[in-house]
């Protein structure tokens, strides 16, 4: 197909029109978080129903992609991101959707269904209102809500493809200055220039190169990748083609985790609806270039998120790091030249093109620009997807966007670049989030991971879950790694158990240094991070675990013990029933108290009690 900006045109034209001869349009969240709450059910009877009532042909409903308020889910959306519904079905699907076809039929505002402040009384009507939103800049996920993923022409219709248009109008060395002058870094963890990459890639000796992303996304809590996989498959497509170009590569993989069958499944329609349309395979719109991409389906390995142990997972053999000796962009892949992007930094590459240079590097701060997706999960009361500038501070996504903590809790910390990132406290707070003050604290950007603890997080504790991760996760490849991360482990674990000793902190310290010293990958090199992050700021913490046998959050069990105190406790029995191991005793209306050698220190009695005469010691 001999594709032009006119041709697209039209193709958006034809596909608005047919939109537009819907009375009204309704959007449900189809992305992973959305289904695993009942969207799929949700969709399925709203479809029932209107059809029911006659309406097929007014209303469409329309599945997208993840929009981001993934702790109010199911979402649906009516109108462009105009009237937002929440947690639809969760009480009652037949209810919830019988008020929804009401308001389609009446056109009024279903009350119960709309979003809630932080006191429960106000209530949101417009997504651009709600603060989650309105504190946003949504540049990479501007589409994921609002387009069905599994239509090429909803993306044309929006812009897609646009970009790649004007690049195949641009000279190769005119795409690659753009993306310099963009300002743009990897958006995957390390936060190297794109432009610069790209440039050795372009110069690199050989005739054959490979372009790559990377999805394989393997830190605990991040869904960012997967979730505009799932949403916008063909802005990374698009991303991958004007790279492919710039750089002169005839070939791209997509490396997926085989967790994330949604997103392989919406990628390859992506890829097959790219085909024909000429977007992808020879003789690209005409212009004499050839360029395809297959989809790789990794084991799941976390190790595989790393450049080269990625590279040889899809050479099929085992996922192991390899030194660096000589640059990926010159021997990579196969000993070929290779460009590897994670997702996020492919899709922001349409925009860049777009809009322009310019646009993009007005976006963020000096040394970052742009902006980057988190996914807010943890202690804090809105989880989900976020998209924000380069430079926002802490406190602004934590408790502007996210609403704060959980149940009014106390902010304790927030750790940030998945299990090789580290702990940033309270008294950071309002710094700001760019890659380098990131760096400073002894943290990192990643892939924009971001886990909000509270005021009964252990961070000795939080230090071993990581720890933990890391030794199951290590390919085994390097000593400093293999070894030296599980004896941090072994000490840490040891801590939390009411066995540390004098000295344990020191030793540490000493491991940590010598592991990210030592280490073949940047996967070892940072594995120390969360451990010498929370010795940095809550030494005390680690202090009162070995010298006094305490857990002052109360969560290391050999070093707690549950009371009741007699002044508070109402005797309302609550506790007594729920306790597993019926450890606890007393009348009703008179104060109980906890059998410590039958407690097994779970803390079901402190979390039920509703007079606060639970303590932990």
């Amino acid at each position: 197909m001999n594709m032009s900006l006119e041709e697209l045109g039209r193709i958006a034209f034809e596909y608005k029109s047919k939109i537009d001869g819907f009375k009204k349009v309704v959007l449900i969240c189809t992305g992973t978080g959305c289904i695993s709450s009942g969207a799929m059910k949700v969709f399925s009877a709203l479809q029932n129903a209107i059809d029911a009532e006659g309406l097929i042909e007014k209303v469409l409903i329309k599945k997208t992609g993840c929009h981001g308020l993934c702790e109010r889910g199911p979402i649906v959306v009516f109108g462009n991101n105009e009237i937002l519904y929440q947690t639809v079905g969760k009480r009652n699907i037949d209810d919830d959707v019988r008020l929804l076809v009401s308001t389609i039929k009446d056109d009024v505002i279903a009350e119960n269904l709309l979003y809630k402040g932080d006191d429960k009384t106000k209530r949101y009507v417009s997504t651009h209102d709600i603060p989650f939103y309105a504190g946003q800049t949504r540049l990479v996920l501007a589409l994921n809500g609002i387009i069905d993923p599994e239509i090429i022409e909803d993306y044309i219709a929006h812009g897609g493809y646009r970009a790649l248009i004007k690049a195949f109008s641009m000279e190769r060395d005119e795409i690659i200055e753009w993306i310099e002058k963009s300002g743009l870094r990897g958006k995957g963890g390390g936060g190297f220039p794109t432009g610069v990459k790209w440039r050795s890639c372009k110069n690199a000796e050989g005739s054959i190169k490979y372009v790559l992303a990377n999805g394989d996304e393997g830190d605990p809590g991040a869904f960012m990748d997967r979730s505009l996989m799932e949403g916008n498959p063909h802005a990374v497509l698009e991303g991958m083609i004007i790279g492919a170009y710039a750089i002169g590569s005839n070939q791209g993989y997509i490396y997926v985790r085989d967790e994330y069958p949604l997103a392989v499944e919406r990628l390859q329609k992506a890829i097959e609806q790219a085909r024909s349309y000429g977007f992808l395979g020879k003789d690209i719109i005409r212009s004499g270039f050839d360029f395809d991409i297959q989809i790789f389906r990794g084991g799941g390995a976390f190790v595989c998120g790393e450049s080269t142990a990625l590279m040889t997972s899809i050479e099929g053999k085992a996922g192991e790091p390899r030194a660096k000796y000589t640059h990926t962009v010159e021997k990579g892949l196969w000993e070929r030249p290779t460009n590897l992007n994670n997702v996020e930094t492919w899709a922001t590459v349409p925009e860049i093109i777009d809009k322009g240079w310019e646009w993009f590097s007005s976006i963020g701060t000096e040394q970052s620009k742009g902006t980057k997706v988190f996914s807010l999960v943890g202690k804090v009361n809105n989880t989900g997807l976020v998209e924000v500038p380069m430079g926002i501070t802490l406190k602004e996504i934590i408790f502007g966007l996210g609403g704060g903590i959980q149940g009014g809790k106390k902010f304790k910390a927030v750790q940030t670049g998945g299990p090789s990132g580290g702990c940033i406290p309270e008294e950071y707070i309002e710094m700001p989030v760019d890659f380098d003050s990131l760096t400073k604290l002894g943290s990192m950007m990643g892939s924009g991971g971001m886990i909000v603890m509270d005021e009964r997080s252990c961070m000795v504790d939080v230090a071993r879950y990581f720890l933990k991760f890391l030794v199951e996760e290590s390919c085994g490849k390097c000593t400093p790694c293999r070894e030296g991360v599980r004896r941090m482990y072994d000490i840490v674990d040891r801590i939390c158990n009411g066995n540390g000793v004098s000295g344990d902190i020191e030793h540490l310290e000493e491991l940590g240094r010598a592991i990210s010293l030592g280490s073949l990958c940047g996967l070892g090199q940072s594995a120390p991070n969360p451990v010498l992050s929370t010795i940095k700021f809550f030494k005390d913490e680690y202090r009162m675990h070995i010298d006094e046998k305490k857990c002052p959050a109360g969560v290391c069990k050999a070093l707690i013990k549950l009371r009741i105190n007699p002044d508070r406790c109402t005797g309302c029995m609550r506790c007594s029933a729920e306790c597993p191991v019926k450890c606890i005793s007393g009348e009703k209306k008179q104060a109980h108290t906890i059998d410590q050698e039958k407690c097994i220190k779970c803390g079901t009695c402190y979390d039920v009690c509703r007079f606060d005469a639970v303590t932990i010691e």
